[in-house]
C-alpha cells in the first residue's frame, strides 16, 4: 500500500525565507559599508583641509651676479593658551619669558597674550629665523613659516625691479618674469577640531613647494650708485624736481643704469614709461635725414640772418643768434633752429617722418617693462603747415629717455640700431639656462658714414658748441644739448618751465658707454648745456674713477686724445693741497699737467680727480691713496697714466 507524498512546499517556502532574510542582512551590511565610508569622507573633510605651502620666490641679480631683490624666510608666531605650561597661579612663566628674550615683547604685553581666553592668538610681526632656537621647543607655542621680500640695495634699483602685492609681481621686473620668479607651490594637510578651527602644528607635508628661478639683469649696481649720486646732486643744486638718468652700452643696447627721481622718490620708472617734446636733441636726426636723403651736406652754406625766420604762420628764434651765413654742421655745433629747420625745408614730410620712425620714435622698444610709452610721432597726413618746421627742431613729438638713448645709440654705433636689453639671462631653480638673450640689431637706420660725420659734429659740440660742460679732459665726448618746454597737466606750455637734457657718449672714436641726462624745471640756468651738461661730465668721471668699469679698457688705452690746445702747461692747486679743487688755469690750456697730489683721498674720488687732471689711471683696490707714481708735482703729457698705490681696506673697515 503506497503512502501519500508529503508537500515540498513548506520546505521551499522556509528556504526562501532563509534565503531573503540572508539577503536582507548582506544588503544591509553593503549599506552600512557605504554609509560608513561616507559618513568617513564627510569626517575627513571636516577634520582635514588642503592648503597651499608658498614657494620661495627667486632672486634678481645684476650682470654680476650681485643680489639686487631676494626672498627670505620669515616666522610667524602664535600660541595656543590652553596648552601653555602653568604654574600653581596660573601664570605661564616659561612662554611669558621666552616671548620677552626672544621677540621682545614688554611684560605686560607678553603676560596678556599667554593669559588670553581665546583658543588661538597670534603674535603681531614677522621675525628671523634666529627666534626659531628659543621658541621650538615651548609647549603651546607654533611657528609658521612665510618669506618677505628683501633688496639689499634699498631702492637703488626700485623702478626696474617693481613691487609685490598679494604674493604678485607688481610692476618692473617682478611682474614681468613674475612666472618665473614664483616658482610651483606645494601643499599640505591640516588637521581641524570638531567647530572646523585649524589645530596649530598638525600640518602633513603632502608636496613640497618648487622654488622660483632667477633673473639676471644687465644693470651694473655700481654704475647705478654713481648715476644715483650724480643725479640727486644735480637736482638738489639746480632746484630741479626730479630727472632722469640713462647708462648704455651703445654696441649691445645693454642698459647699465637707469634712474628716475620725481619729488625725492626713486621708485619709479619716468626714464621708460613717460615721453616729452625732446627739443634740441632731436637735431641730429634731422640732419641724419638731410644727408641721407642727399638733399644737403654738412658743408653747406644756410643764411640765418638776424637769428629769426618766419615761416608756415610762425616766426622761429635762435636762442644765441650768430647771423649771417654758417654751414649745416655749424648750424648742429651752435644748436640753431632757423639754420637747421632752412636746410630741413628741403625735405619731403615722408623723407622727414621716415626718418624719425626708424631711429624707434613713436614706437615702444619692446622691452619687458610694464607701462612702456610709445612717445607720439604722428603721421604726415595729420601735420599741419608747421609740423615739419616744429618736428626739425625737436616740437610736436615726444620721446622717452629710453628711445632718444637708444638712438643716439644708432649713431655711435654706425647708424645700427639696437634693441635695448634689461635682462642678461634668466635660469630655473636648478640652475638650468632658460633664456639668454643676444644682442638684436633692429634695422640699420644710416649709411655708417653718415653715422661718423654726424658724430664727428658732435663731438664739436662738446669741444667748442653748446655742450663744452660736458667734455673729458682725456677722450673725446659726442653729445647734443636740448631744453624744451615743459607741459602743464591741463594741457598747454607751463611758464617759464623747462627740460634740460643732454645726451653723450665716448671715447667718440669707438664708444664704449652712451649716457642720458634729464632735469625737470631746473632754476636759474635752464639750458641743456649749462643744467644737464655738467652731469654727464661728472658720471663719466666716477664711471672712469671705478674699479672695475665696464668699459673695454683696450679701447680706452689706444683711444685718440683729446685735441690739446699749444698753451704749454695746465696747473692745479691739487699738486700743493692734498683734497683741494682744481685751480683755474694757470696759463690757459696745453699738452702738459702737473700731477697732482691726492694722498688721504679715497681710491675713487683721487681717479677722479687725476682724471679731471687729465692723466689716466691704474688702481687695484679700494681704499686710502698713499701714493703717486710717478709722484705729485711730475710734469706729464695729458693722455698719460699714472699708478697709484692703495692702503688695503681691512674687513670691518669703511671705505
Amino acid at each position: 500500500m503506497r503512502l501519500p507524498q508529503r508537500s515540498q512546499w513548506p520546505r521551499r517556502l522556509i528556504l526562501i525565507g532563509w534565503l531573503v532574510s540572508a539577503g536582507t542582512v548582506v544588503g544591509r551590511a553593503a549599506m552600512l559599508q557605504v554609509e560608513n565610508a561616507e559618513w568617513r569622507q564627510r569626517s575627513a573633510e571636516q577634520h582635514q583641509m588642503s592648503r597651499p605651502v608658498p614657494s620661495i620666490r627667486g632672486s634678481i641679480l645684476d650682470r654680476d651676479g650681485v643680489l639686487l631683490a631676494q626672498s627670505r624666510e620669515v616666522v610667524e608666531v602664535g600660541l595656543a593658551p590652553g596648552e601653555l605650561r602653568r604654574d600653581e597661579n596660573g601664570f605661564a612663566a616659561e612662554a611669558s619669558s621666552a616671548l620677552q628674550s626672544v621677540l621682545g615683547l614688554s611684560p605686560s604685553e607678553a603676560r596678556r597674550r599667554t593669559s588670553s581666553d581665546d583658543a588661538w592668538v597670534v603674535i603681531p610681526g614677522r621675525y628671523p629665523t634666529t627666534v626659531r632656537a628659543g621658541l621650538e621647543d615651548i609647549r603651546g607655542v607654533y611657528l609658521g613659516r612665510d618669506y618677505e621680500r628683501f633688496r639689499p640695495h634699498g631702492d637703488l634699483v626700485a623702478g626696474v625691479l617693481g613691487g609685490i602685492l598679494d604674493g604678485n609681481g607688481a610692476g618692473g621686473i617682478e611682474e614681468s618674469y613674475d612666472g618665473v620668479l614664483t616658482g610651483r607651490p606645494g601643499e599640505e594637510m591640516t588637521l581641524r577640531d570638531a567647530s572646523g578651527v585649524e589645530l596649530p602644528g598638525r600640518a602633513v607635508p603632502v608636496r613640497p613647494p618648487v622654488p622660483g628661478g632667477s633673473v639676471s639683469l644687465t644693470i651694473d649696481v655700481d654704475l647705478q650708485e654713481i648715476a644715483r649720486e650724480e643725479l640727486q646732486e644735480a637736482i638738489e643744486t639746480t632746484g630741479s624736481s626730479g630727472g632722469d638718468i640713462l647708462l648704455t652700452d651703445p654696441a649691445t643696447g645693454e642698459i647699465l643704469a637707469v634712474v628716475s627721481i620725481r619729488d625725492g622718490d626713486a621708485a619709479g620708472l619716468a626714464a621708460i614709461n613717460t615721453a616729452n617734446e625732446p627739443g634740441s636733441t632731436l637735431k641730429p636726426f634731422t640732419v641724419a635725414a638731410i644727408l641721407s636723403s642727399d638733399v644737403g651736406a654738412l658743408e653747406d652754406l644756410v643764411d640765418i640772418g638776424n637769428g629769426t625766420w618766419h615761416v608756415a604762420g610762425r616766426t622761429l628764434n635762435d636762442v644765441h643768434p650768430k647771423g649771417g651765413t654758417m654751414t649745416l654742421a655749424d648750424a648742429l655745433r651752435v644748436s640753431s633752429n632757423v639754420g637747421v629747420a632752412k636746410v630741413a625745408d628741403r625735405l619731403s614730410d615722408r623723407q622727414q617722418y621716415e626718418m624719425l620712425r626708424d631711429f624707434g620714435f613713436g614706437m615702444p622698444t619692446g622691452l619687458p617693462i610694464p607701462g612702456e610709452t610709445s612717445g607720439v610721432l604722428r603721421k604726415p597726413e595729420d601735420w599741419s603747415l608747421q609740423s615739419p618746421v616744429s618736428l626739425a627742431i625737436g616740437y610736436e613729438i615726444s620721446v622717452s629717455p629710453l628711445q632718444l638713448a637708444m638712438a643716439y645709440g644708432a649713431l655711435a654705433n654706425g647708424g645700427r640700431l639696437m634693441a635695448p636689453r634689461l635682462i642678461r639671462e634668466v635660469r630655473a631653480a636648478d640652475g638650468s639656462l632658460i633664456e639668454r638673450p643676444d644682442p638684436r640689431l633692429i634695422r640699420r637706420v644710416v649709411e655708417s658714414g653718415v653715422a661718423r660725420d654726424i658724430s664727428g659734429v658732435l663731438v664739436d659740440v662738446t669741444e667748442s658748441g653748446t655742450g663744452t660742460r660736458a667734455r673729458l679732459t682725456s677722450f673725446a665726448v659726442a653729445g647734443k644739448s636740448g631744453t624744451s618746454r615743459a607741459y602743464r597737466a591741463d594741457g598747454g606750455y607751463a611758464e617759464g618751465e623747462y627740460f634740460a637734457t643732454f645726451v653723450g657718449f665716448f671715447p667718440a672714436e669707438d664708444p664704449q658707454l652712451l649716457a642720458y641726462v634729464k632735469l625737470n624745471g631746473p632754476e636759474g640756468v635752464y639750458y641743456g648745456g649749462a643744467a644737464a651738461a655738467p652731469v654727464i661730465r661728472a658720471t663719466m668721471e666716477g664711471i672712469l674713477a671705478a674699479q672695475q668699469p665696464p668699459v673695454d679698457r683696450r679701447v680706452l688705452a689706444h683711444a685718440a686724445r683729446r685735441p690739446a690746445p699749444q698753451n704749454p702747461v695746465i696747473r692745479f692747486a691739487g699738486a700743493e693741497a692734498p683734497g683741494s679743487e682744481p685751480a683755474a688755469w694757470a696759463s690757459g690750456e696745453g699738452t702738459e699737467v702737473v700731477v697732482p697730489d691726492v694722498r688721504g683721498l679715497s681710491a675713487r674720488s683721487a681717479v677722479r680727480r687725476l682724471h679731471t687732471a687729465g692723466l689716466r689711471v691704474v688702481w687695484d683696490a679700494p681704499g686710502p691713496v698713499l701714493g703717486t707714481w710717478p709722484a705729485a708735482g711730475t710734469l706729464l703729457v695729458q693722455g698719460d697714466t699714472v699708478s697709484i698705490d692703495v692702503g688695503r681696506i681691512e674687513r670691518g673697515q669703511s671705505p
